[in-house]
């Protein structure tokens, strides 16, 4: 068979098909117009190994001598026991290519197991690659895992994944790359607190704007694991699978598995070309959220940390109005508006709303929002219940649980609840009623979907089912915003725990932690936005004192790591003192002039020295202004910053850079930085200098306080 070559901004495919099977020959920097004929690439054969060269395949295989992780492992169940058919002899019978994509289909015919494989290199250089195997034979075959593949150069020597838990999601770890397999597994039946929104490897010391990186993220909500995998021969494999348990998958004969989607992203300008792919693909979907919706993001006021549990209509008209004033365009009322929801112990499950606490419904509260010019959002968490609630003394078997029948145990509690079953039909018909029934009869424009716990003991009637769970919930997504088109949805999962792709091909934003303490947040948001755009990464400014960590921060710091997302407030804004409520003004405004930018721009991280500064922006589309932020995250060995670049500028043009802070008056300056005078330009008020001056020479920065930044905007003159 003839090679396949496929090329876009920059990446390049290039399959080939020795002895009857196929395997990538290159994925990484573009090849050009041509290329020779890459079986000439076959490997030697070393002394003590098989007889011919071993081929990876789209599917490691050990009938083709893989001696590493197998792509596929699995048995058909003959007589009631599983392990026939253990190794299979996947070979090519079909490719069908196209000028962006291609589909290879592999087939056994003693097992009667066919694989197709279908890889799509998408225009802004994001590839996409998902698997779909199917049972031809006569027996069922119990699927135990179906891994997504592509090799890496060998010149990626450092692996970089992040990691986390509640209130601090998304933080980097990295390390050299050694001989082995190394794997990060989530068994959370969600995506996880602690899982890794993207998984890299680099050339030695690749950093943001440096070296050569293939990255990789799986779309998928539920368990999981991903990998990377260094042979003794030398070779590098990047992948992942959904993580399945025990007789979750058996594929009656004639049944399909297609496994969730991986994308991968080659980038030779370091991490932010990473990001750049994963951006274009992101925008230029046709349900993304600013061009299905033709409108920008609005500024959000949620509830949360400023009422809690307590629900009063004067009391939140009066938050609403002070909200608006500041110039709030979308007011989301928080738990604690359903039957029986006092606390966190009662009430999931029964999405009514409360008549003791509302007599009238929740319409007075929406239309006194609407009438200061704002939308109406809620707050639900569909997927779990109570046990103190109706739906769960009327249905108990409803409740997941590790066994089935009357007086089965159920797993230990999780924020005083469980999980409902969703793969029941009972169940999710209940749920799916409840919220299209509350949509229906209220102006609802925006739904904060909560999931609270781990999936942990996952059952349904006995038999192991997180795989359906979240295919169910997935399903239930689907269903709601086909009959409601105009909702947008937030996923929530306490804070981060599900951000993944493959629920926000069903959500229009992620709220990316639990957290809203700023100094955690420049962190947190900057790696999840290593692959998700700001438009999709909820992003607030929390009270001065965090219901967190405790910390104290300014209220011009807060408002700053606020504006790079989707920026909103939680907090209770009638508390603010008059200074406060005037930057925060300030910092609306800002982000309203702005967020055309901030959410079709291009993300920017520059490499400093420094590891207490920090330098990152967003930088427009055509290249003619970028607004950056400069981060004291904590006190430098050094007595003065010295210059940082502004990265990602058009080096021939010319631009005017100048300072703004949402502060009012220059006294509130002494509370940002730590200086007898400040730099000249900045005394100035601005300086002009050309795209290639501010990228390699850059900005002399003043002396920031610790845990505080300046905002630096960058036009075109």
């Amino acid at each position: 068979m003839d090679p396949v070559y496929l090329r876009a901004a920059g990446t390049s495919l290039l399959l080939h098909f020795p002895a009857g099977q196929v395997e990538i020959a290159h994925y990484g920097a573009d090849l050009g117009p041509t290329v020779p004929d890459p079986g000439a690439l076959l490997p030697p054969i070393p002394n003590s190994a098989l007889d011919v060269p071993i081929v990876a395949g789209l599917v490691p295989q050990a009938s083709s001598g893989w001696p590493g992780r197998p792509g596929l492992r699995g048995s058909f169940v003959v007589d009631g026991r599983a392990g026939h058919g253990f190794s299979p002899a996947l070979r090519v019978t079909n490719v069908d290519a196209t000028a962006d994509a291609v589909t290879v289909t592999q087939h056994d015919d003693a097992l009667g197991l066919t694989l197709a494989t279908h890889l799509r290199l998408h225009p802004g250089g994001l590839l996409e690659a998902a698997h779909t195997l199917s049972n031809r034979g006569t027996d069922p075959y119990q699927l135990d895992e179906l891994a997504v593949v592509v090799p890496v150069s060998r010149q990626a020597d450092e692996v970089l994944d992040l990691t986390g838990r509640w209130c601090r999601e998304k933080h980097p770890q990295r390390a050299r790359l050694r001989q082995g397999t190394w794997v990060r597994s989530g068994r959370h039946g969600r995506t996880g607190h602690d899982s890794s929104l993207l998984t890299a490897l680099g050339t030695p010391g690749f950093a943001n704007r440096t070296g050569q990186v293939w990255a990789a993220h799986f779309a998928w909500s539920g368990n999981h694991e991903q990998f990377v995998e260094q042979l003794a021969d030398g070779r590098r494999m990047l992948g992942a699978s959904e993580l399945l348990g025990p007789g979750e998958v058996v594929l009656e004969p004639g049944a399909s598995y297609s496994t969730p989607a991986f994308f991968a992203a080659y980038s030779d300008r370091g991490l932010d070309g990473v990001s750049t792919r994963f951006y274009d693909w992101f925008r230029a979907r046709d349900h993304h959220v600013d061009t299905t919706s033709g409108r920008v993001r609005p500024v959000v006021l949620n509830t949360w940390e400023a009422v809690y549990f307590d629900h009063r209509l004067d009391a939140l008209t009066e938050l609403a109005a002070s909200g608006a004033e500041l110039g709030a365009e979308r007011f989301v009322l928080d738990d604690g508006w359903f039957a029986g929801r006092r606390d966190d112990t009662a009430g999931l499950g029964d999405w009514v709303v409360d008549s003791q606490l509302w007599p009238d419904g929740l319409t007075p509260l929406i239309e006194a929002v609407n009438g200061l010019g704002m939308e109406f959002g809620l707050w639900v968490e569909p997927e779990m219940v109570n046990l103190d609630s109706d739906v769960a003394r009327e249905h108990p078997d409803w409740v997941v649980g590790p066994a089935a029948g009357p007086g089965a145990r159920l797993p230990l509690e999780w924020r005083q609840q469980h999980i409902l079953d969703l793969t029941n039909p009972g169940a999710w018909r209940h749920v799916f009623d409840q919220l299209d029934a509350l949509l229906a009869g209220n102006n609802i424009a925006y739904l904060k979907w909560d999931q609270n716990r781990d999936l942990t003991e996952h059952g349904s009637g006995g038999l192991s089912s997180v795989h359906e769970q979240t295919l169910a919930a997935y399903r239930l997504f689907d269903e709601l915003r086909a009959a409601h088109p105009g909702v947008e949805i937030e996923s929530c999962s306490s804070g981060g725990a599900r951000v993944d792709l493959g629920i926000l091909e069903r959500t229009d934003r992620v709220w990316a932690s639990d957290c809203n303490d700023a100094l955690e947040r420049q962190t947190i948001q900057r790696w999840t936005q290593s692959v998700l755009p700001p438009e999709l990464v909820g992003s607030h400014v929390g009270p001065t004192h965090s219901h967190t960590t405790g910390r104290v921060h300014d209220i011009s710091f807060r408002a700053i790591t606020a504006l790079f997302g989707h920026f909103g407030m939680e907090w209770d804004v009638r508390q603010a003192t008059g200074a406060e409520r005037e930057t925060l003004k300030r910092a609306i405004a800002l982000y309203k002039e702005h967020r055309a930018l901030l959410h079709s721009g291009t993300r920017v991280n520059a490499d400093l020295a420094d590891e207490a500064l920090r330098l990152h922006g967003v930088v427009g589309s055509d290249r003619a202004e970028g607004l950056f932020a400069a981060v004291s995250v904590a006190s430098s060995y050094a007595e003065m910053p010295g210059t940082a670049p502004l990265p990602g500028l058009d080096p021939e043009r010319t631009y005017r850079v100048a300072a703004v802070l949402p502060t009012e008056a220059d006294a509130d300056y002494a509370n940002t930085f730590t200086q007898i005078q400040p730099p000249a330009w900045l005394r100035d008020g601005a300086f002009t200098a050309t795209g290639a001056y501010l990228e390699h020479v850059g900005v002399q920065l003043p002396v920031l306080n610790p845990e505080h930044a300046l905002l630096l905007h960058a036009l075109q003159a």
